[in-house]
């Protein structure tokens, strides 16, 4: 039913003060409390200018949208703004616009008490109006997205928790280690070495530092340390701009032959040469032996003109590289030695790989969360004779602010290592030799056959006889398998890309840490090769489950702690 211009200025007046019952709403207004006011009673000159509200009420909700939307961000901050009145969106600023201007002065004189209250009308309007509810009344709300990320992280932990986690580049972190890693240190800045920062409030930051980089010298037996590169790929770009410049020549895997992108040619996007335009040859490689061919790499390293670096290690990373066997012909070439043991580099500092920088090696490059099981996050290991120039090549040379709630987590996890490290490196390479031993066993076409299929934490697996990598990736992922596609030798030269090379590759890093052992390994060999074969995806899914039950803490720590304690 149509309402009288009465009618509607109580409505005006309950959209200013929608918290005042119906008697302080007729004592502020002026009207008598127990009857709607009677318009036939009214003034000539005053029914005109009820006409005129009795308009602007029927745009008064888009006019508080449109205000909310332009004016809050603009004078919310301001002291002396009321609030109902700044909330309501009501004002001449809105309703000039709409009135005769001789009809003002008795526009004013109409809506004075109901857009300003007076005494205790204005005391109870203030108490009783909820002015943040009513500000973001016609705002849009994002407490749903927040909620929906939430849930999907527990999902996530959720769906890991009953999976079997084969990706070789990751491991799971200790409950310490990843407490430390929401800590405040992550709001903090600290540009530069301890001692020489850029910023105040660093009397923990430093102390806690130096302690990383004293545990780590300790732990890799190195003279120098920077714990500083936020990732491995970044320890690899301050390695190139400390010791090489544009145009300058590097030696190093092909990514197909086990190379990482970050050694890549720049036609290939490779960090190298997209970033630092280094011009890259390839070590020449034995595919039987899946592994760098010696004698065709010294012949290729005399023929070259210039050779600035030469990158040992890589992505696929199945056996020992030969650093003591090439190391002196790579410094009669003028270069320097270095190693990228992002992959092995806890294996290494377990004493169950090699020791490059005992076997040649000047400087090592690495990650913090493949076989360390820390935090993501890299580090850059050599003598002293490098440490003033990879200092500066990671700040301010690559970094500016490090992530010191990393160099904390780094800390831990050195500590971590120093005392388990030795029994975890060896679990890890027996697990995956007895994998790749039972892969095998069940037909499946392991590689590095002829030197023992691995003495890493990798099993590499060539799929072809079912597909392709990619695709293969995809089916066992829907089983609750997690692995990588993986480029093998061969593949450029048959035609296969990364998103659909030859094969797969399994990590047995995470697993390990998880507490699963050589009898284990043995049913995670039949589940997946049961699930590459993709006839009983039911069964494998709920056996995984059921295996993983038994799996839920983290292991080789100084107490056990929950993998998954989001959910």
């Amino acid at each position: 039913m149509t309402r009288n211009p009465g009618e509607r200025m109580l409505s005006l007046n309950r959209a200013v003060a929608p918290g005042w019952t119906e008697g302080q709403r007729g004592a502020c207004s002026g009207w008598p409390e127990s009857r709607s006011p009677n318009v036939s009673k009214v003034p000539a000159h005053r029914k005109k200018a009820l006409r005129t509200i009795d308009v602007a009420i029927r745009t008064i909700e888009p006019i508080r949208i449109i205000s909310g939307l332009i004016l809050t961000p603009c004078v919310s901050s301001l002291k002396k703004v009321r609030r109902p009145a700044l909330e309501a969106g009501i004002g001449a600023l809105f309703f000039l616009s709409l009135i005769e201007s001789t009809d003002i002065p008795r526009f004013l004189s109409v809506t004075a008490r109901t857009r300003r209250p007076r005494g205790a009308c204005r005391r109870a309007a203030l108490k009783t109006y909820n002015y943040e509810q009513g500000l973001t009344r016609f705002m849009p709300s994002y407490d749903s997205e927040f909620k929906s990320v939430i849930r999907k992280v527990r999902a996530h932990e959720k769906w890991f928790s009953q999976s079997l986690p084969m990706i070789a580049s990751e491991n799971v972190a200790s409950r310490p280690v990843r407490e430390v890693m929401s800590s405040d240190l992550g709001h903090r800045y600290a540009e530069g070495w301890p001692g020489e920062r850029v910023y105040a409030g660093c009397r923990y930051i430093d102390q806690i530092e130096l302690q990383a980089i004293a545990l780590g010298k300790k732990l890799f037996k190195a003279d120098f340390i920077d714990v500083r590169p936020i990732s491995g790929v970044v320890a690899n770009l301050a390695l190139y701009s400390a010791l090489s410049g544009p145009g300058d020549r590097m030696m190093a895997l092909s990514i197909p032959n086990g190379g990482h992108i970050s050694h890549g040619k720049k036609e290939f996007s490779g960090s190298a040469g997209l970033v630092h335009s280094l011009d890259i040859e390839y070590f020449a490689f034995d595919k039987d032996r899946m592994n760098i061919d010696v004698d065709e790499t010294k012949k290729r390293i005399k023929a070259l003109k210039s050779l600035r670096l030469a990158m040992f290690g890589g992505s696929l990373f199945l056996f020992p590289h030969p650093v003591k066997e090439l190391s002196q012909a790579v410094r009669d070439a003028g270069a320097t030695v270095c190693y990228d043991a992002a992959h092995v580099i806890g294996l290494i500092a377990g004493g169950m790989f090699q020791d490059p920088l005992r076997e040649g090696a000047q400087v090592m490059t690495f990650s913090t969360h493949k076989t360390l099981f820390g935090p993501q996050g890299g580090a850059i290991v050599s003598g002293v004779e490098f440490a003033d120039q990879l200092k500066k090549a990671v700040f301010p040379g690559t970094t500016s602010n490090h992530h010191l709630h990393s160099v904390a987590a780094k800390a831990l996890l050195f500590a971590e290592f120093l005392q388990f490290g030795h029994q975890y490196a060896r679990d890890v390479i027996r697990n995956a030799q007895v994998l790749a031993q039972e892969m095998a066993g069940l037909g499946e076409k392991v590689l590095g056959e002829k030197e023992g299929y691995t003495m890493s934490h990798q099993v590499a697996v060539d799929v072809t006889k079912y597909g392709d990598g990619g695709a293969m990736e995809k089916l066992l992922e829907g089983q609750n398998v997690i692995v990588n596609r993986q480029l093998i030798p061969g593949d450029l030269q048959a035609g296969r890309h990364y998103t659909n090379p030859g094969g797969i590759r399994l990590g047995v890093a995470e697993l390990t840490r998880l507490g699963m052992g050589k009898g284990e390994m043995v049913e995670v060999a039949e589940l997946t090769h049961l699930a590459m074969t993709g006839e009983k995806k039911r069964e494998v899914t709920q056996r995984i489950a059921e295996l993983r039950k038994g799996f839920q803490k983290v292991k080789y720590s100084f107490k056990d702690s929950p993998a998954y304690f989001f959910r």
